[in-house]
């Protein structure tokens, strides 16, 4: 009985902290656009601000990819799958997509992630996946329609649909991929290793796509405004580097290790209420009747998701090693 109460409740605060540590990670990502909004409008190219985040971010993690270098001969696919998926080719198709269709009609596509991440679990890894999860994702986009307004762009455009189910597949690839080794013990690859080096792949990538030696440098050394209110644009590109960009994937990677991709993903949609909200207090873009409902709708989503899976340390008891141990304990506190 004390084993089976231990592993309980380790299995419980595992999850609370993942669970923590995803929606820390929506807040994070949901205030990138707040704060590159009024860069764009003072001047700089979207892909430019893109550029920057993901350059500044491979920066200032750059102390640890050199710490973690051995992940280079050990993992070299997961780190360049890393960087071409969850890091460039995410932000890459997405901002393709928003050239040609609206933006609510891009985010919500791109959202269908955590339903492609259940599909994948499913279907591919062959690992049973709860009504609950399925539920979580359906209730979750259905509130993200709303919170995005779908149905006033609903206009059909081929090839943008095509460019944001692509963003959506690349966030696929973010979850799978920051789940891989979490089962491997000592073995598994540093999280923190893992994004410095997608940072830095990411980087590469967007350098040939955004093609930043024709940047308007003289944008960041002045100020943009914000909801009528001068900031300067260097604390703005700060903002996003930091919280925005590596905060925002150290919690997130963090969280699916702790919970799983089909949990983190849907707790990922709080992003877009997020970003919706931020936008209403600092840029002054008020929020309607059903994008409220909407934004309740994915919370409920979330939370019927994360509640129907335990933790991954959940099936470890605190004195035992393997799962066969585990389950024996748990036969005899029965």
């Amino acid at each position: 009985m004390p084993v089976h109460t231990s592993v309980s409740s380790q299995g419980n605060r595992g999850k609370g902290i993942g669970l923590s540590l995803a929606v820390g990670s929506a807040i994070a990502f949901g205030g990138s656009g707040v704060a590159a909004k009024p860069l764009i409008e003072a001047g700089l190219d979207p892909l430019h601000v893109v550029w920057l985040r993901v350059t500044g971010a491979a920066l200032v993690m750059l102390p640890l990819a050199v710490r973690h270098r051995a992940l280079l001969r050990r993992r070299p696919a997961l780190l360049a799958g890393f960087g071409l998926l969850g890091v460039a080719g995410v932000q890459a198709f997405y901002f393709a997509a928003i050239s040609r269709i609206p933006v609510g009609v891009a985010l919500l596509v791109e959202y269908l992630a955590p339903a492609l991440v259940l599909g994948w679990v499913r279907f591919v890894q062959r690992r049973p996946v709860t009504r609950a999860a399925a539920l979580g994702v359906v209730l979750a986009v259905g509130g993200l329609a709303c919170v995005v307004e779908v149905w006033s762009g609903l206009g059909f455009d081929a090839l943008g649909l095509l460019l944001a189910l692509a963003a959506a597949g690349c966030q696929v690839g973010y979850f799978v991929l920051s789940d891989q080794g979490s089962d491997s013990g000592d073995g598994a690859p540093d999280p923190l290793g893992v994004i410095a080096y997608g940072l830095l792949a990411g980087a590469a990538v967007l350098t040939v796509v955004a093609r930043p030696w024709g940047m308007d440098w003289s944008v960041l050394a002045h100020t943009a405004r914000m909801n009528g209110a001068e900031v300067p644009a260097w604390l703005l590109l700060a903002w996003i580097v930091l919280i925005a960009t590596v905060v925002a994937y150290i919690t997130g990677v963090t969280s699916v290790r702790r919970l799983s991709p089909q949990v983190a993903g849907v707790v990922a949609c709080l992003e877009a209420v997020i970003a919706t909200v931020l936008a209403w207090f600092l840029l002054g873009e008020h929020l309607s009747a059903p994008q409220i409902a909407g934004g309740a709708v994915v919370l409920l989503g979330a939370f019927i998701a994360q509640s129907s899976a335990p933790s991954k340390g959940s099936a470890q008891p605190v004195a035992s090693g393997s799962p066969e141990r585990e389950l024996s304990a748990r036969g005899t506190a029965a």
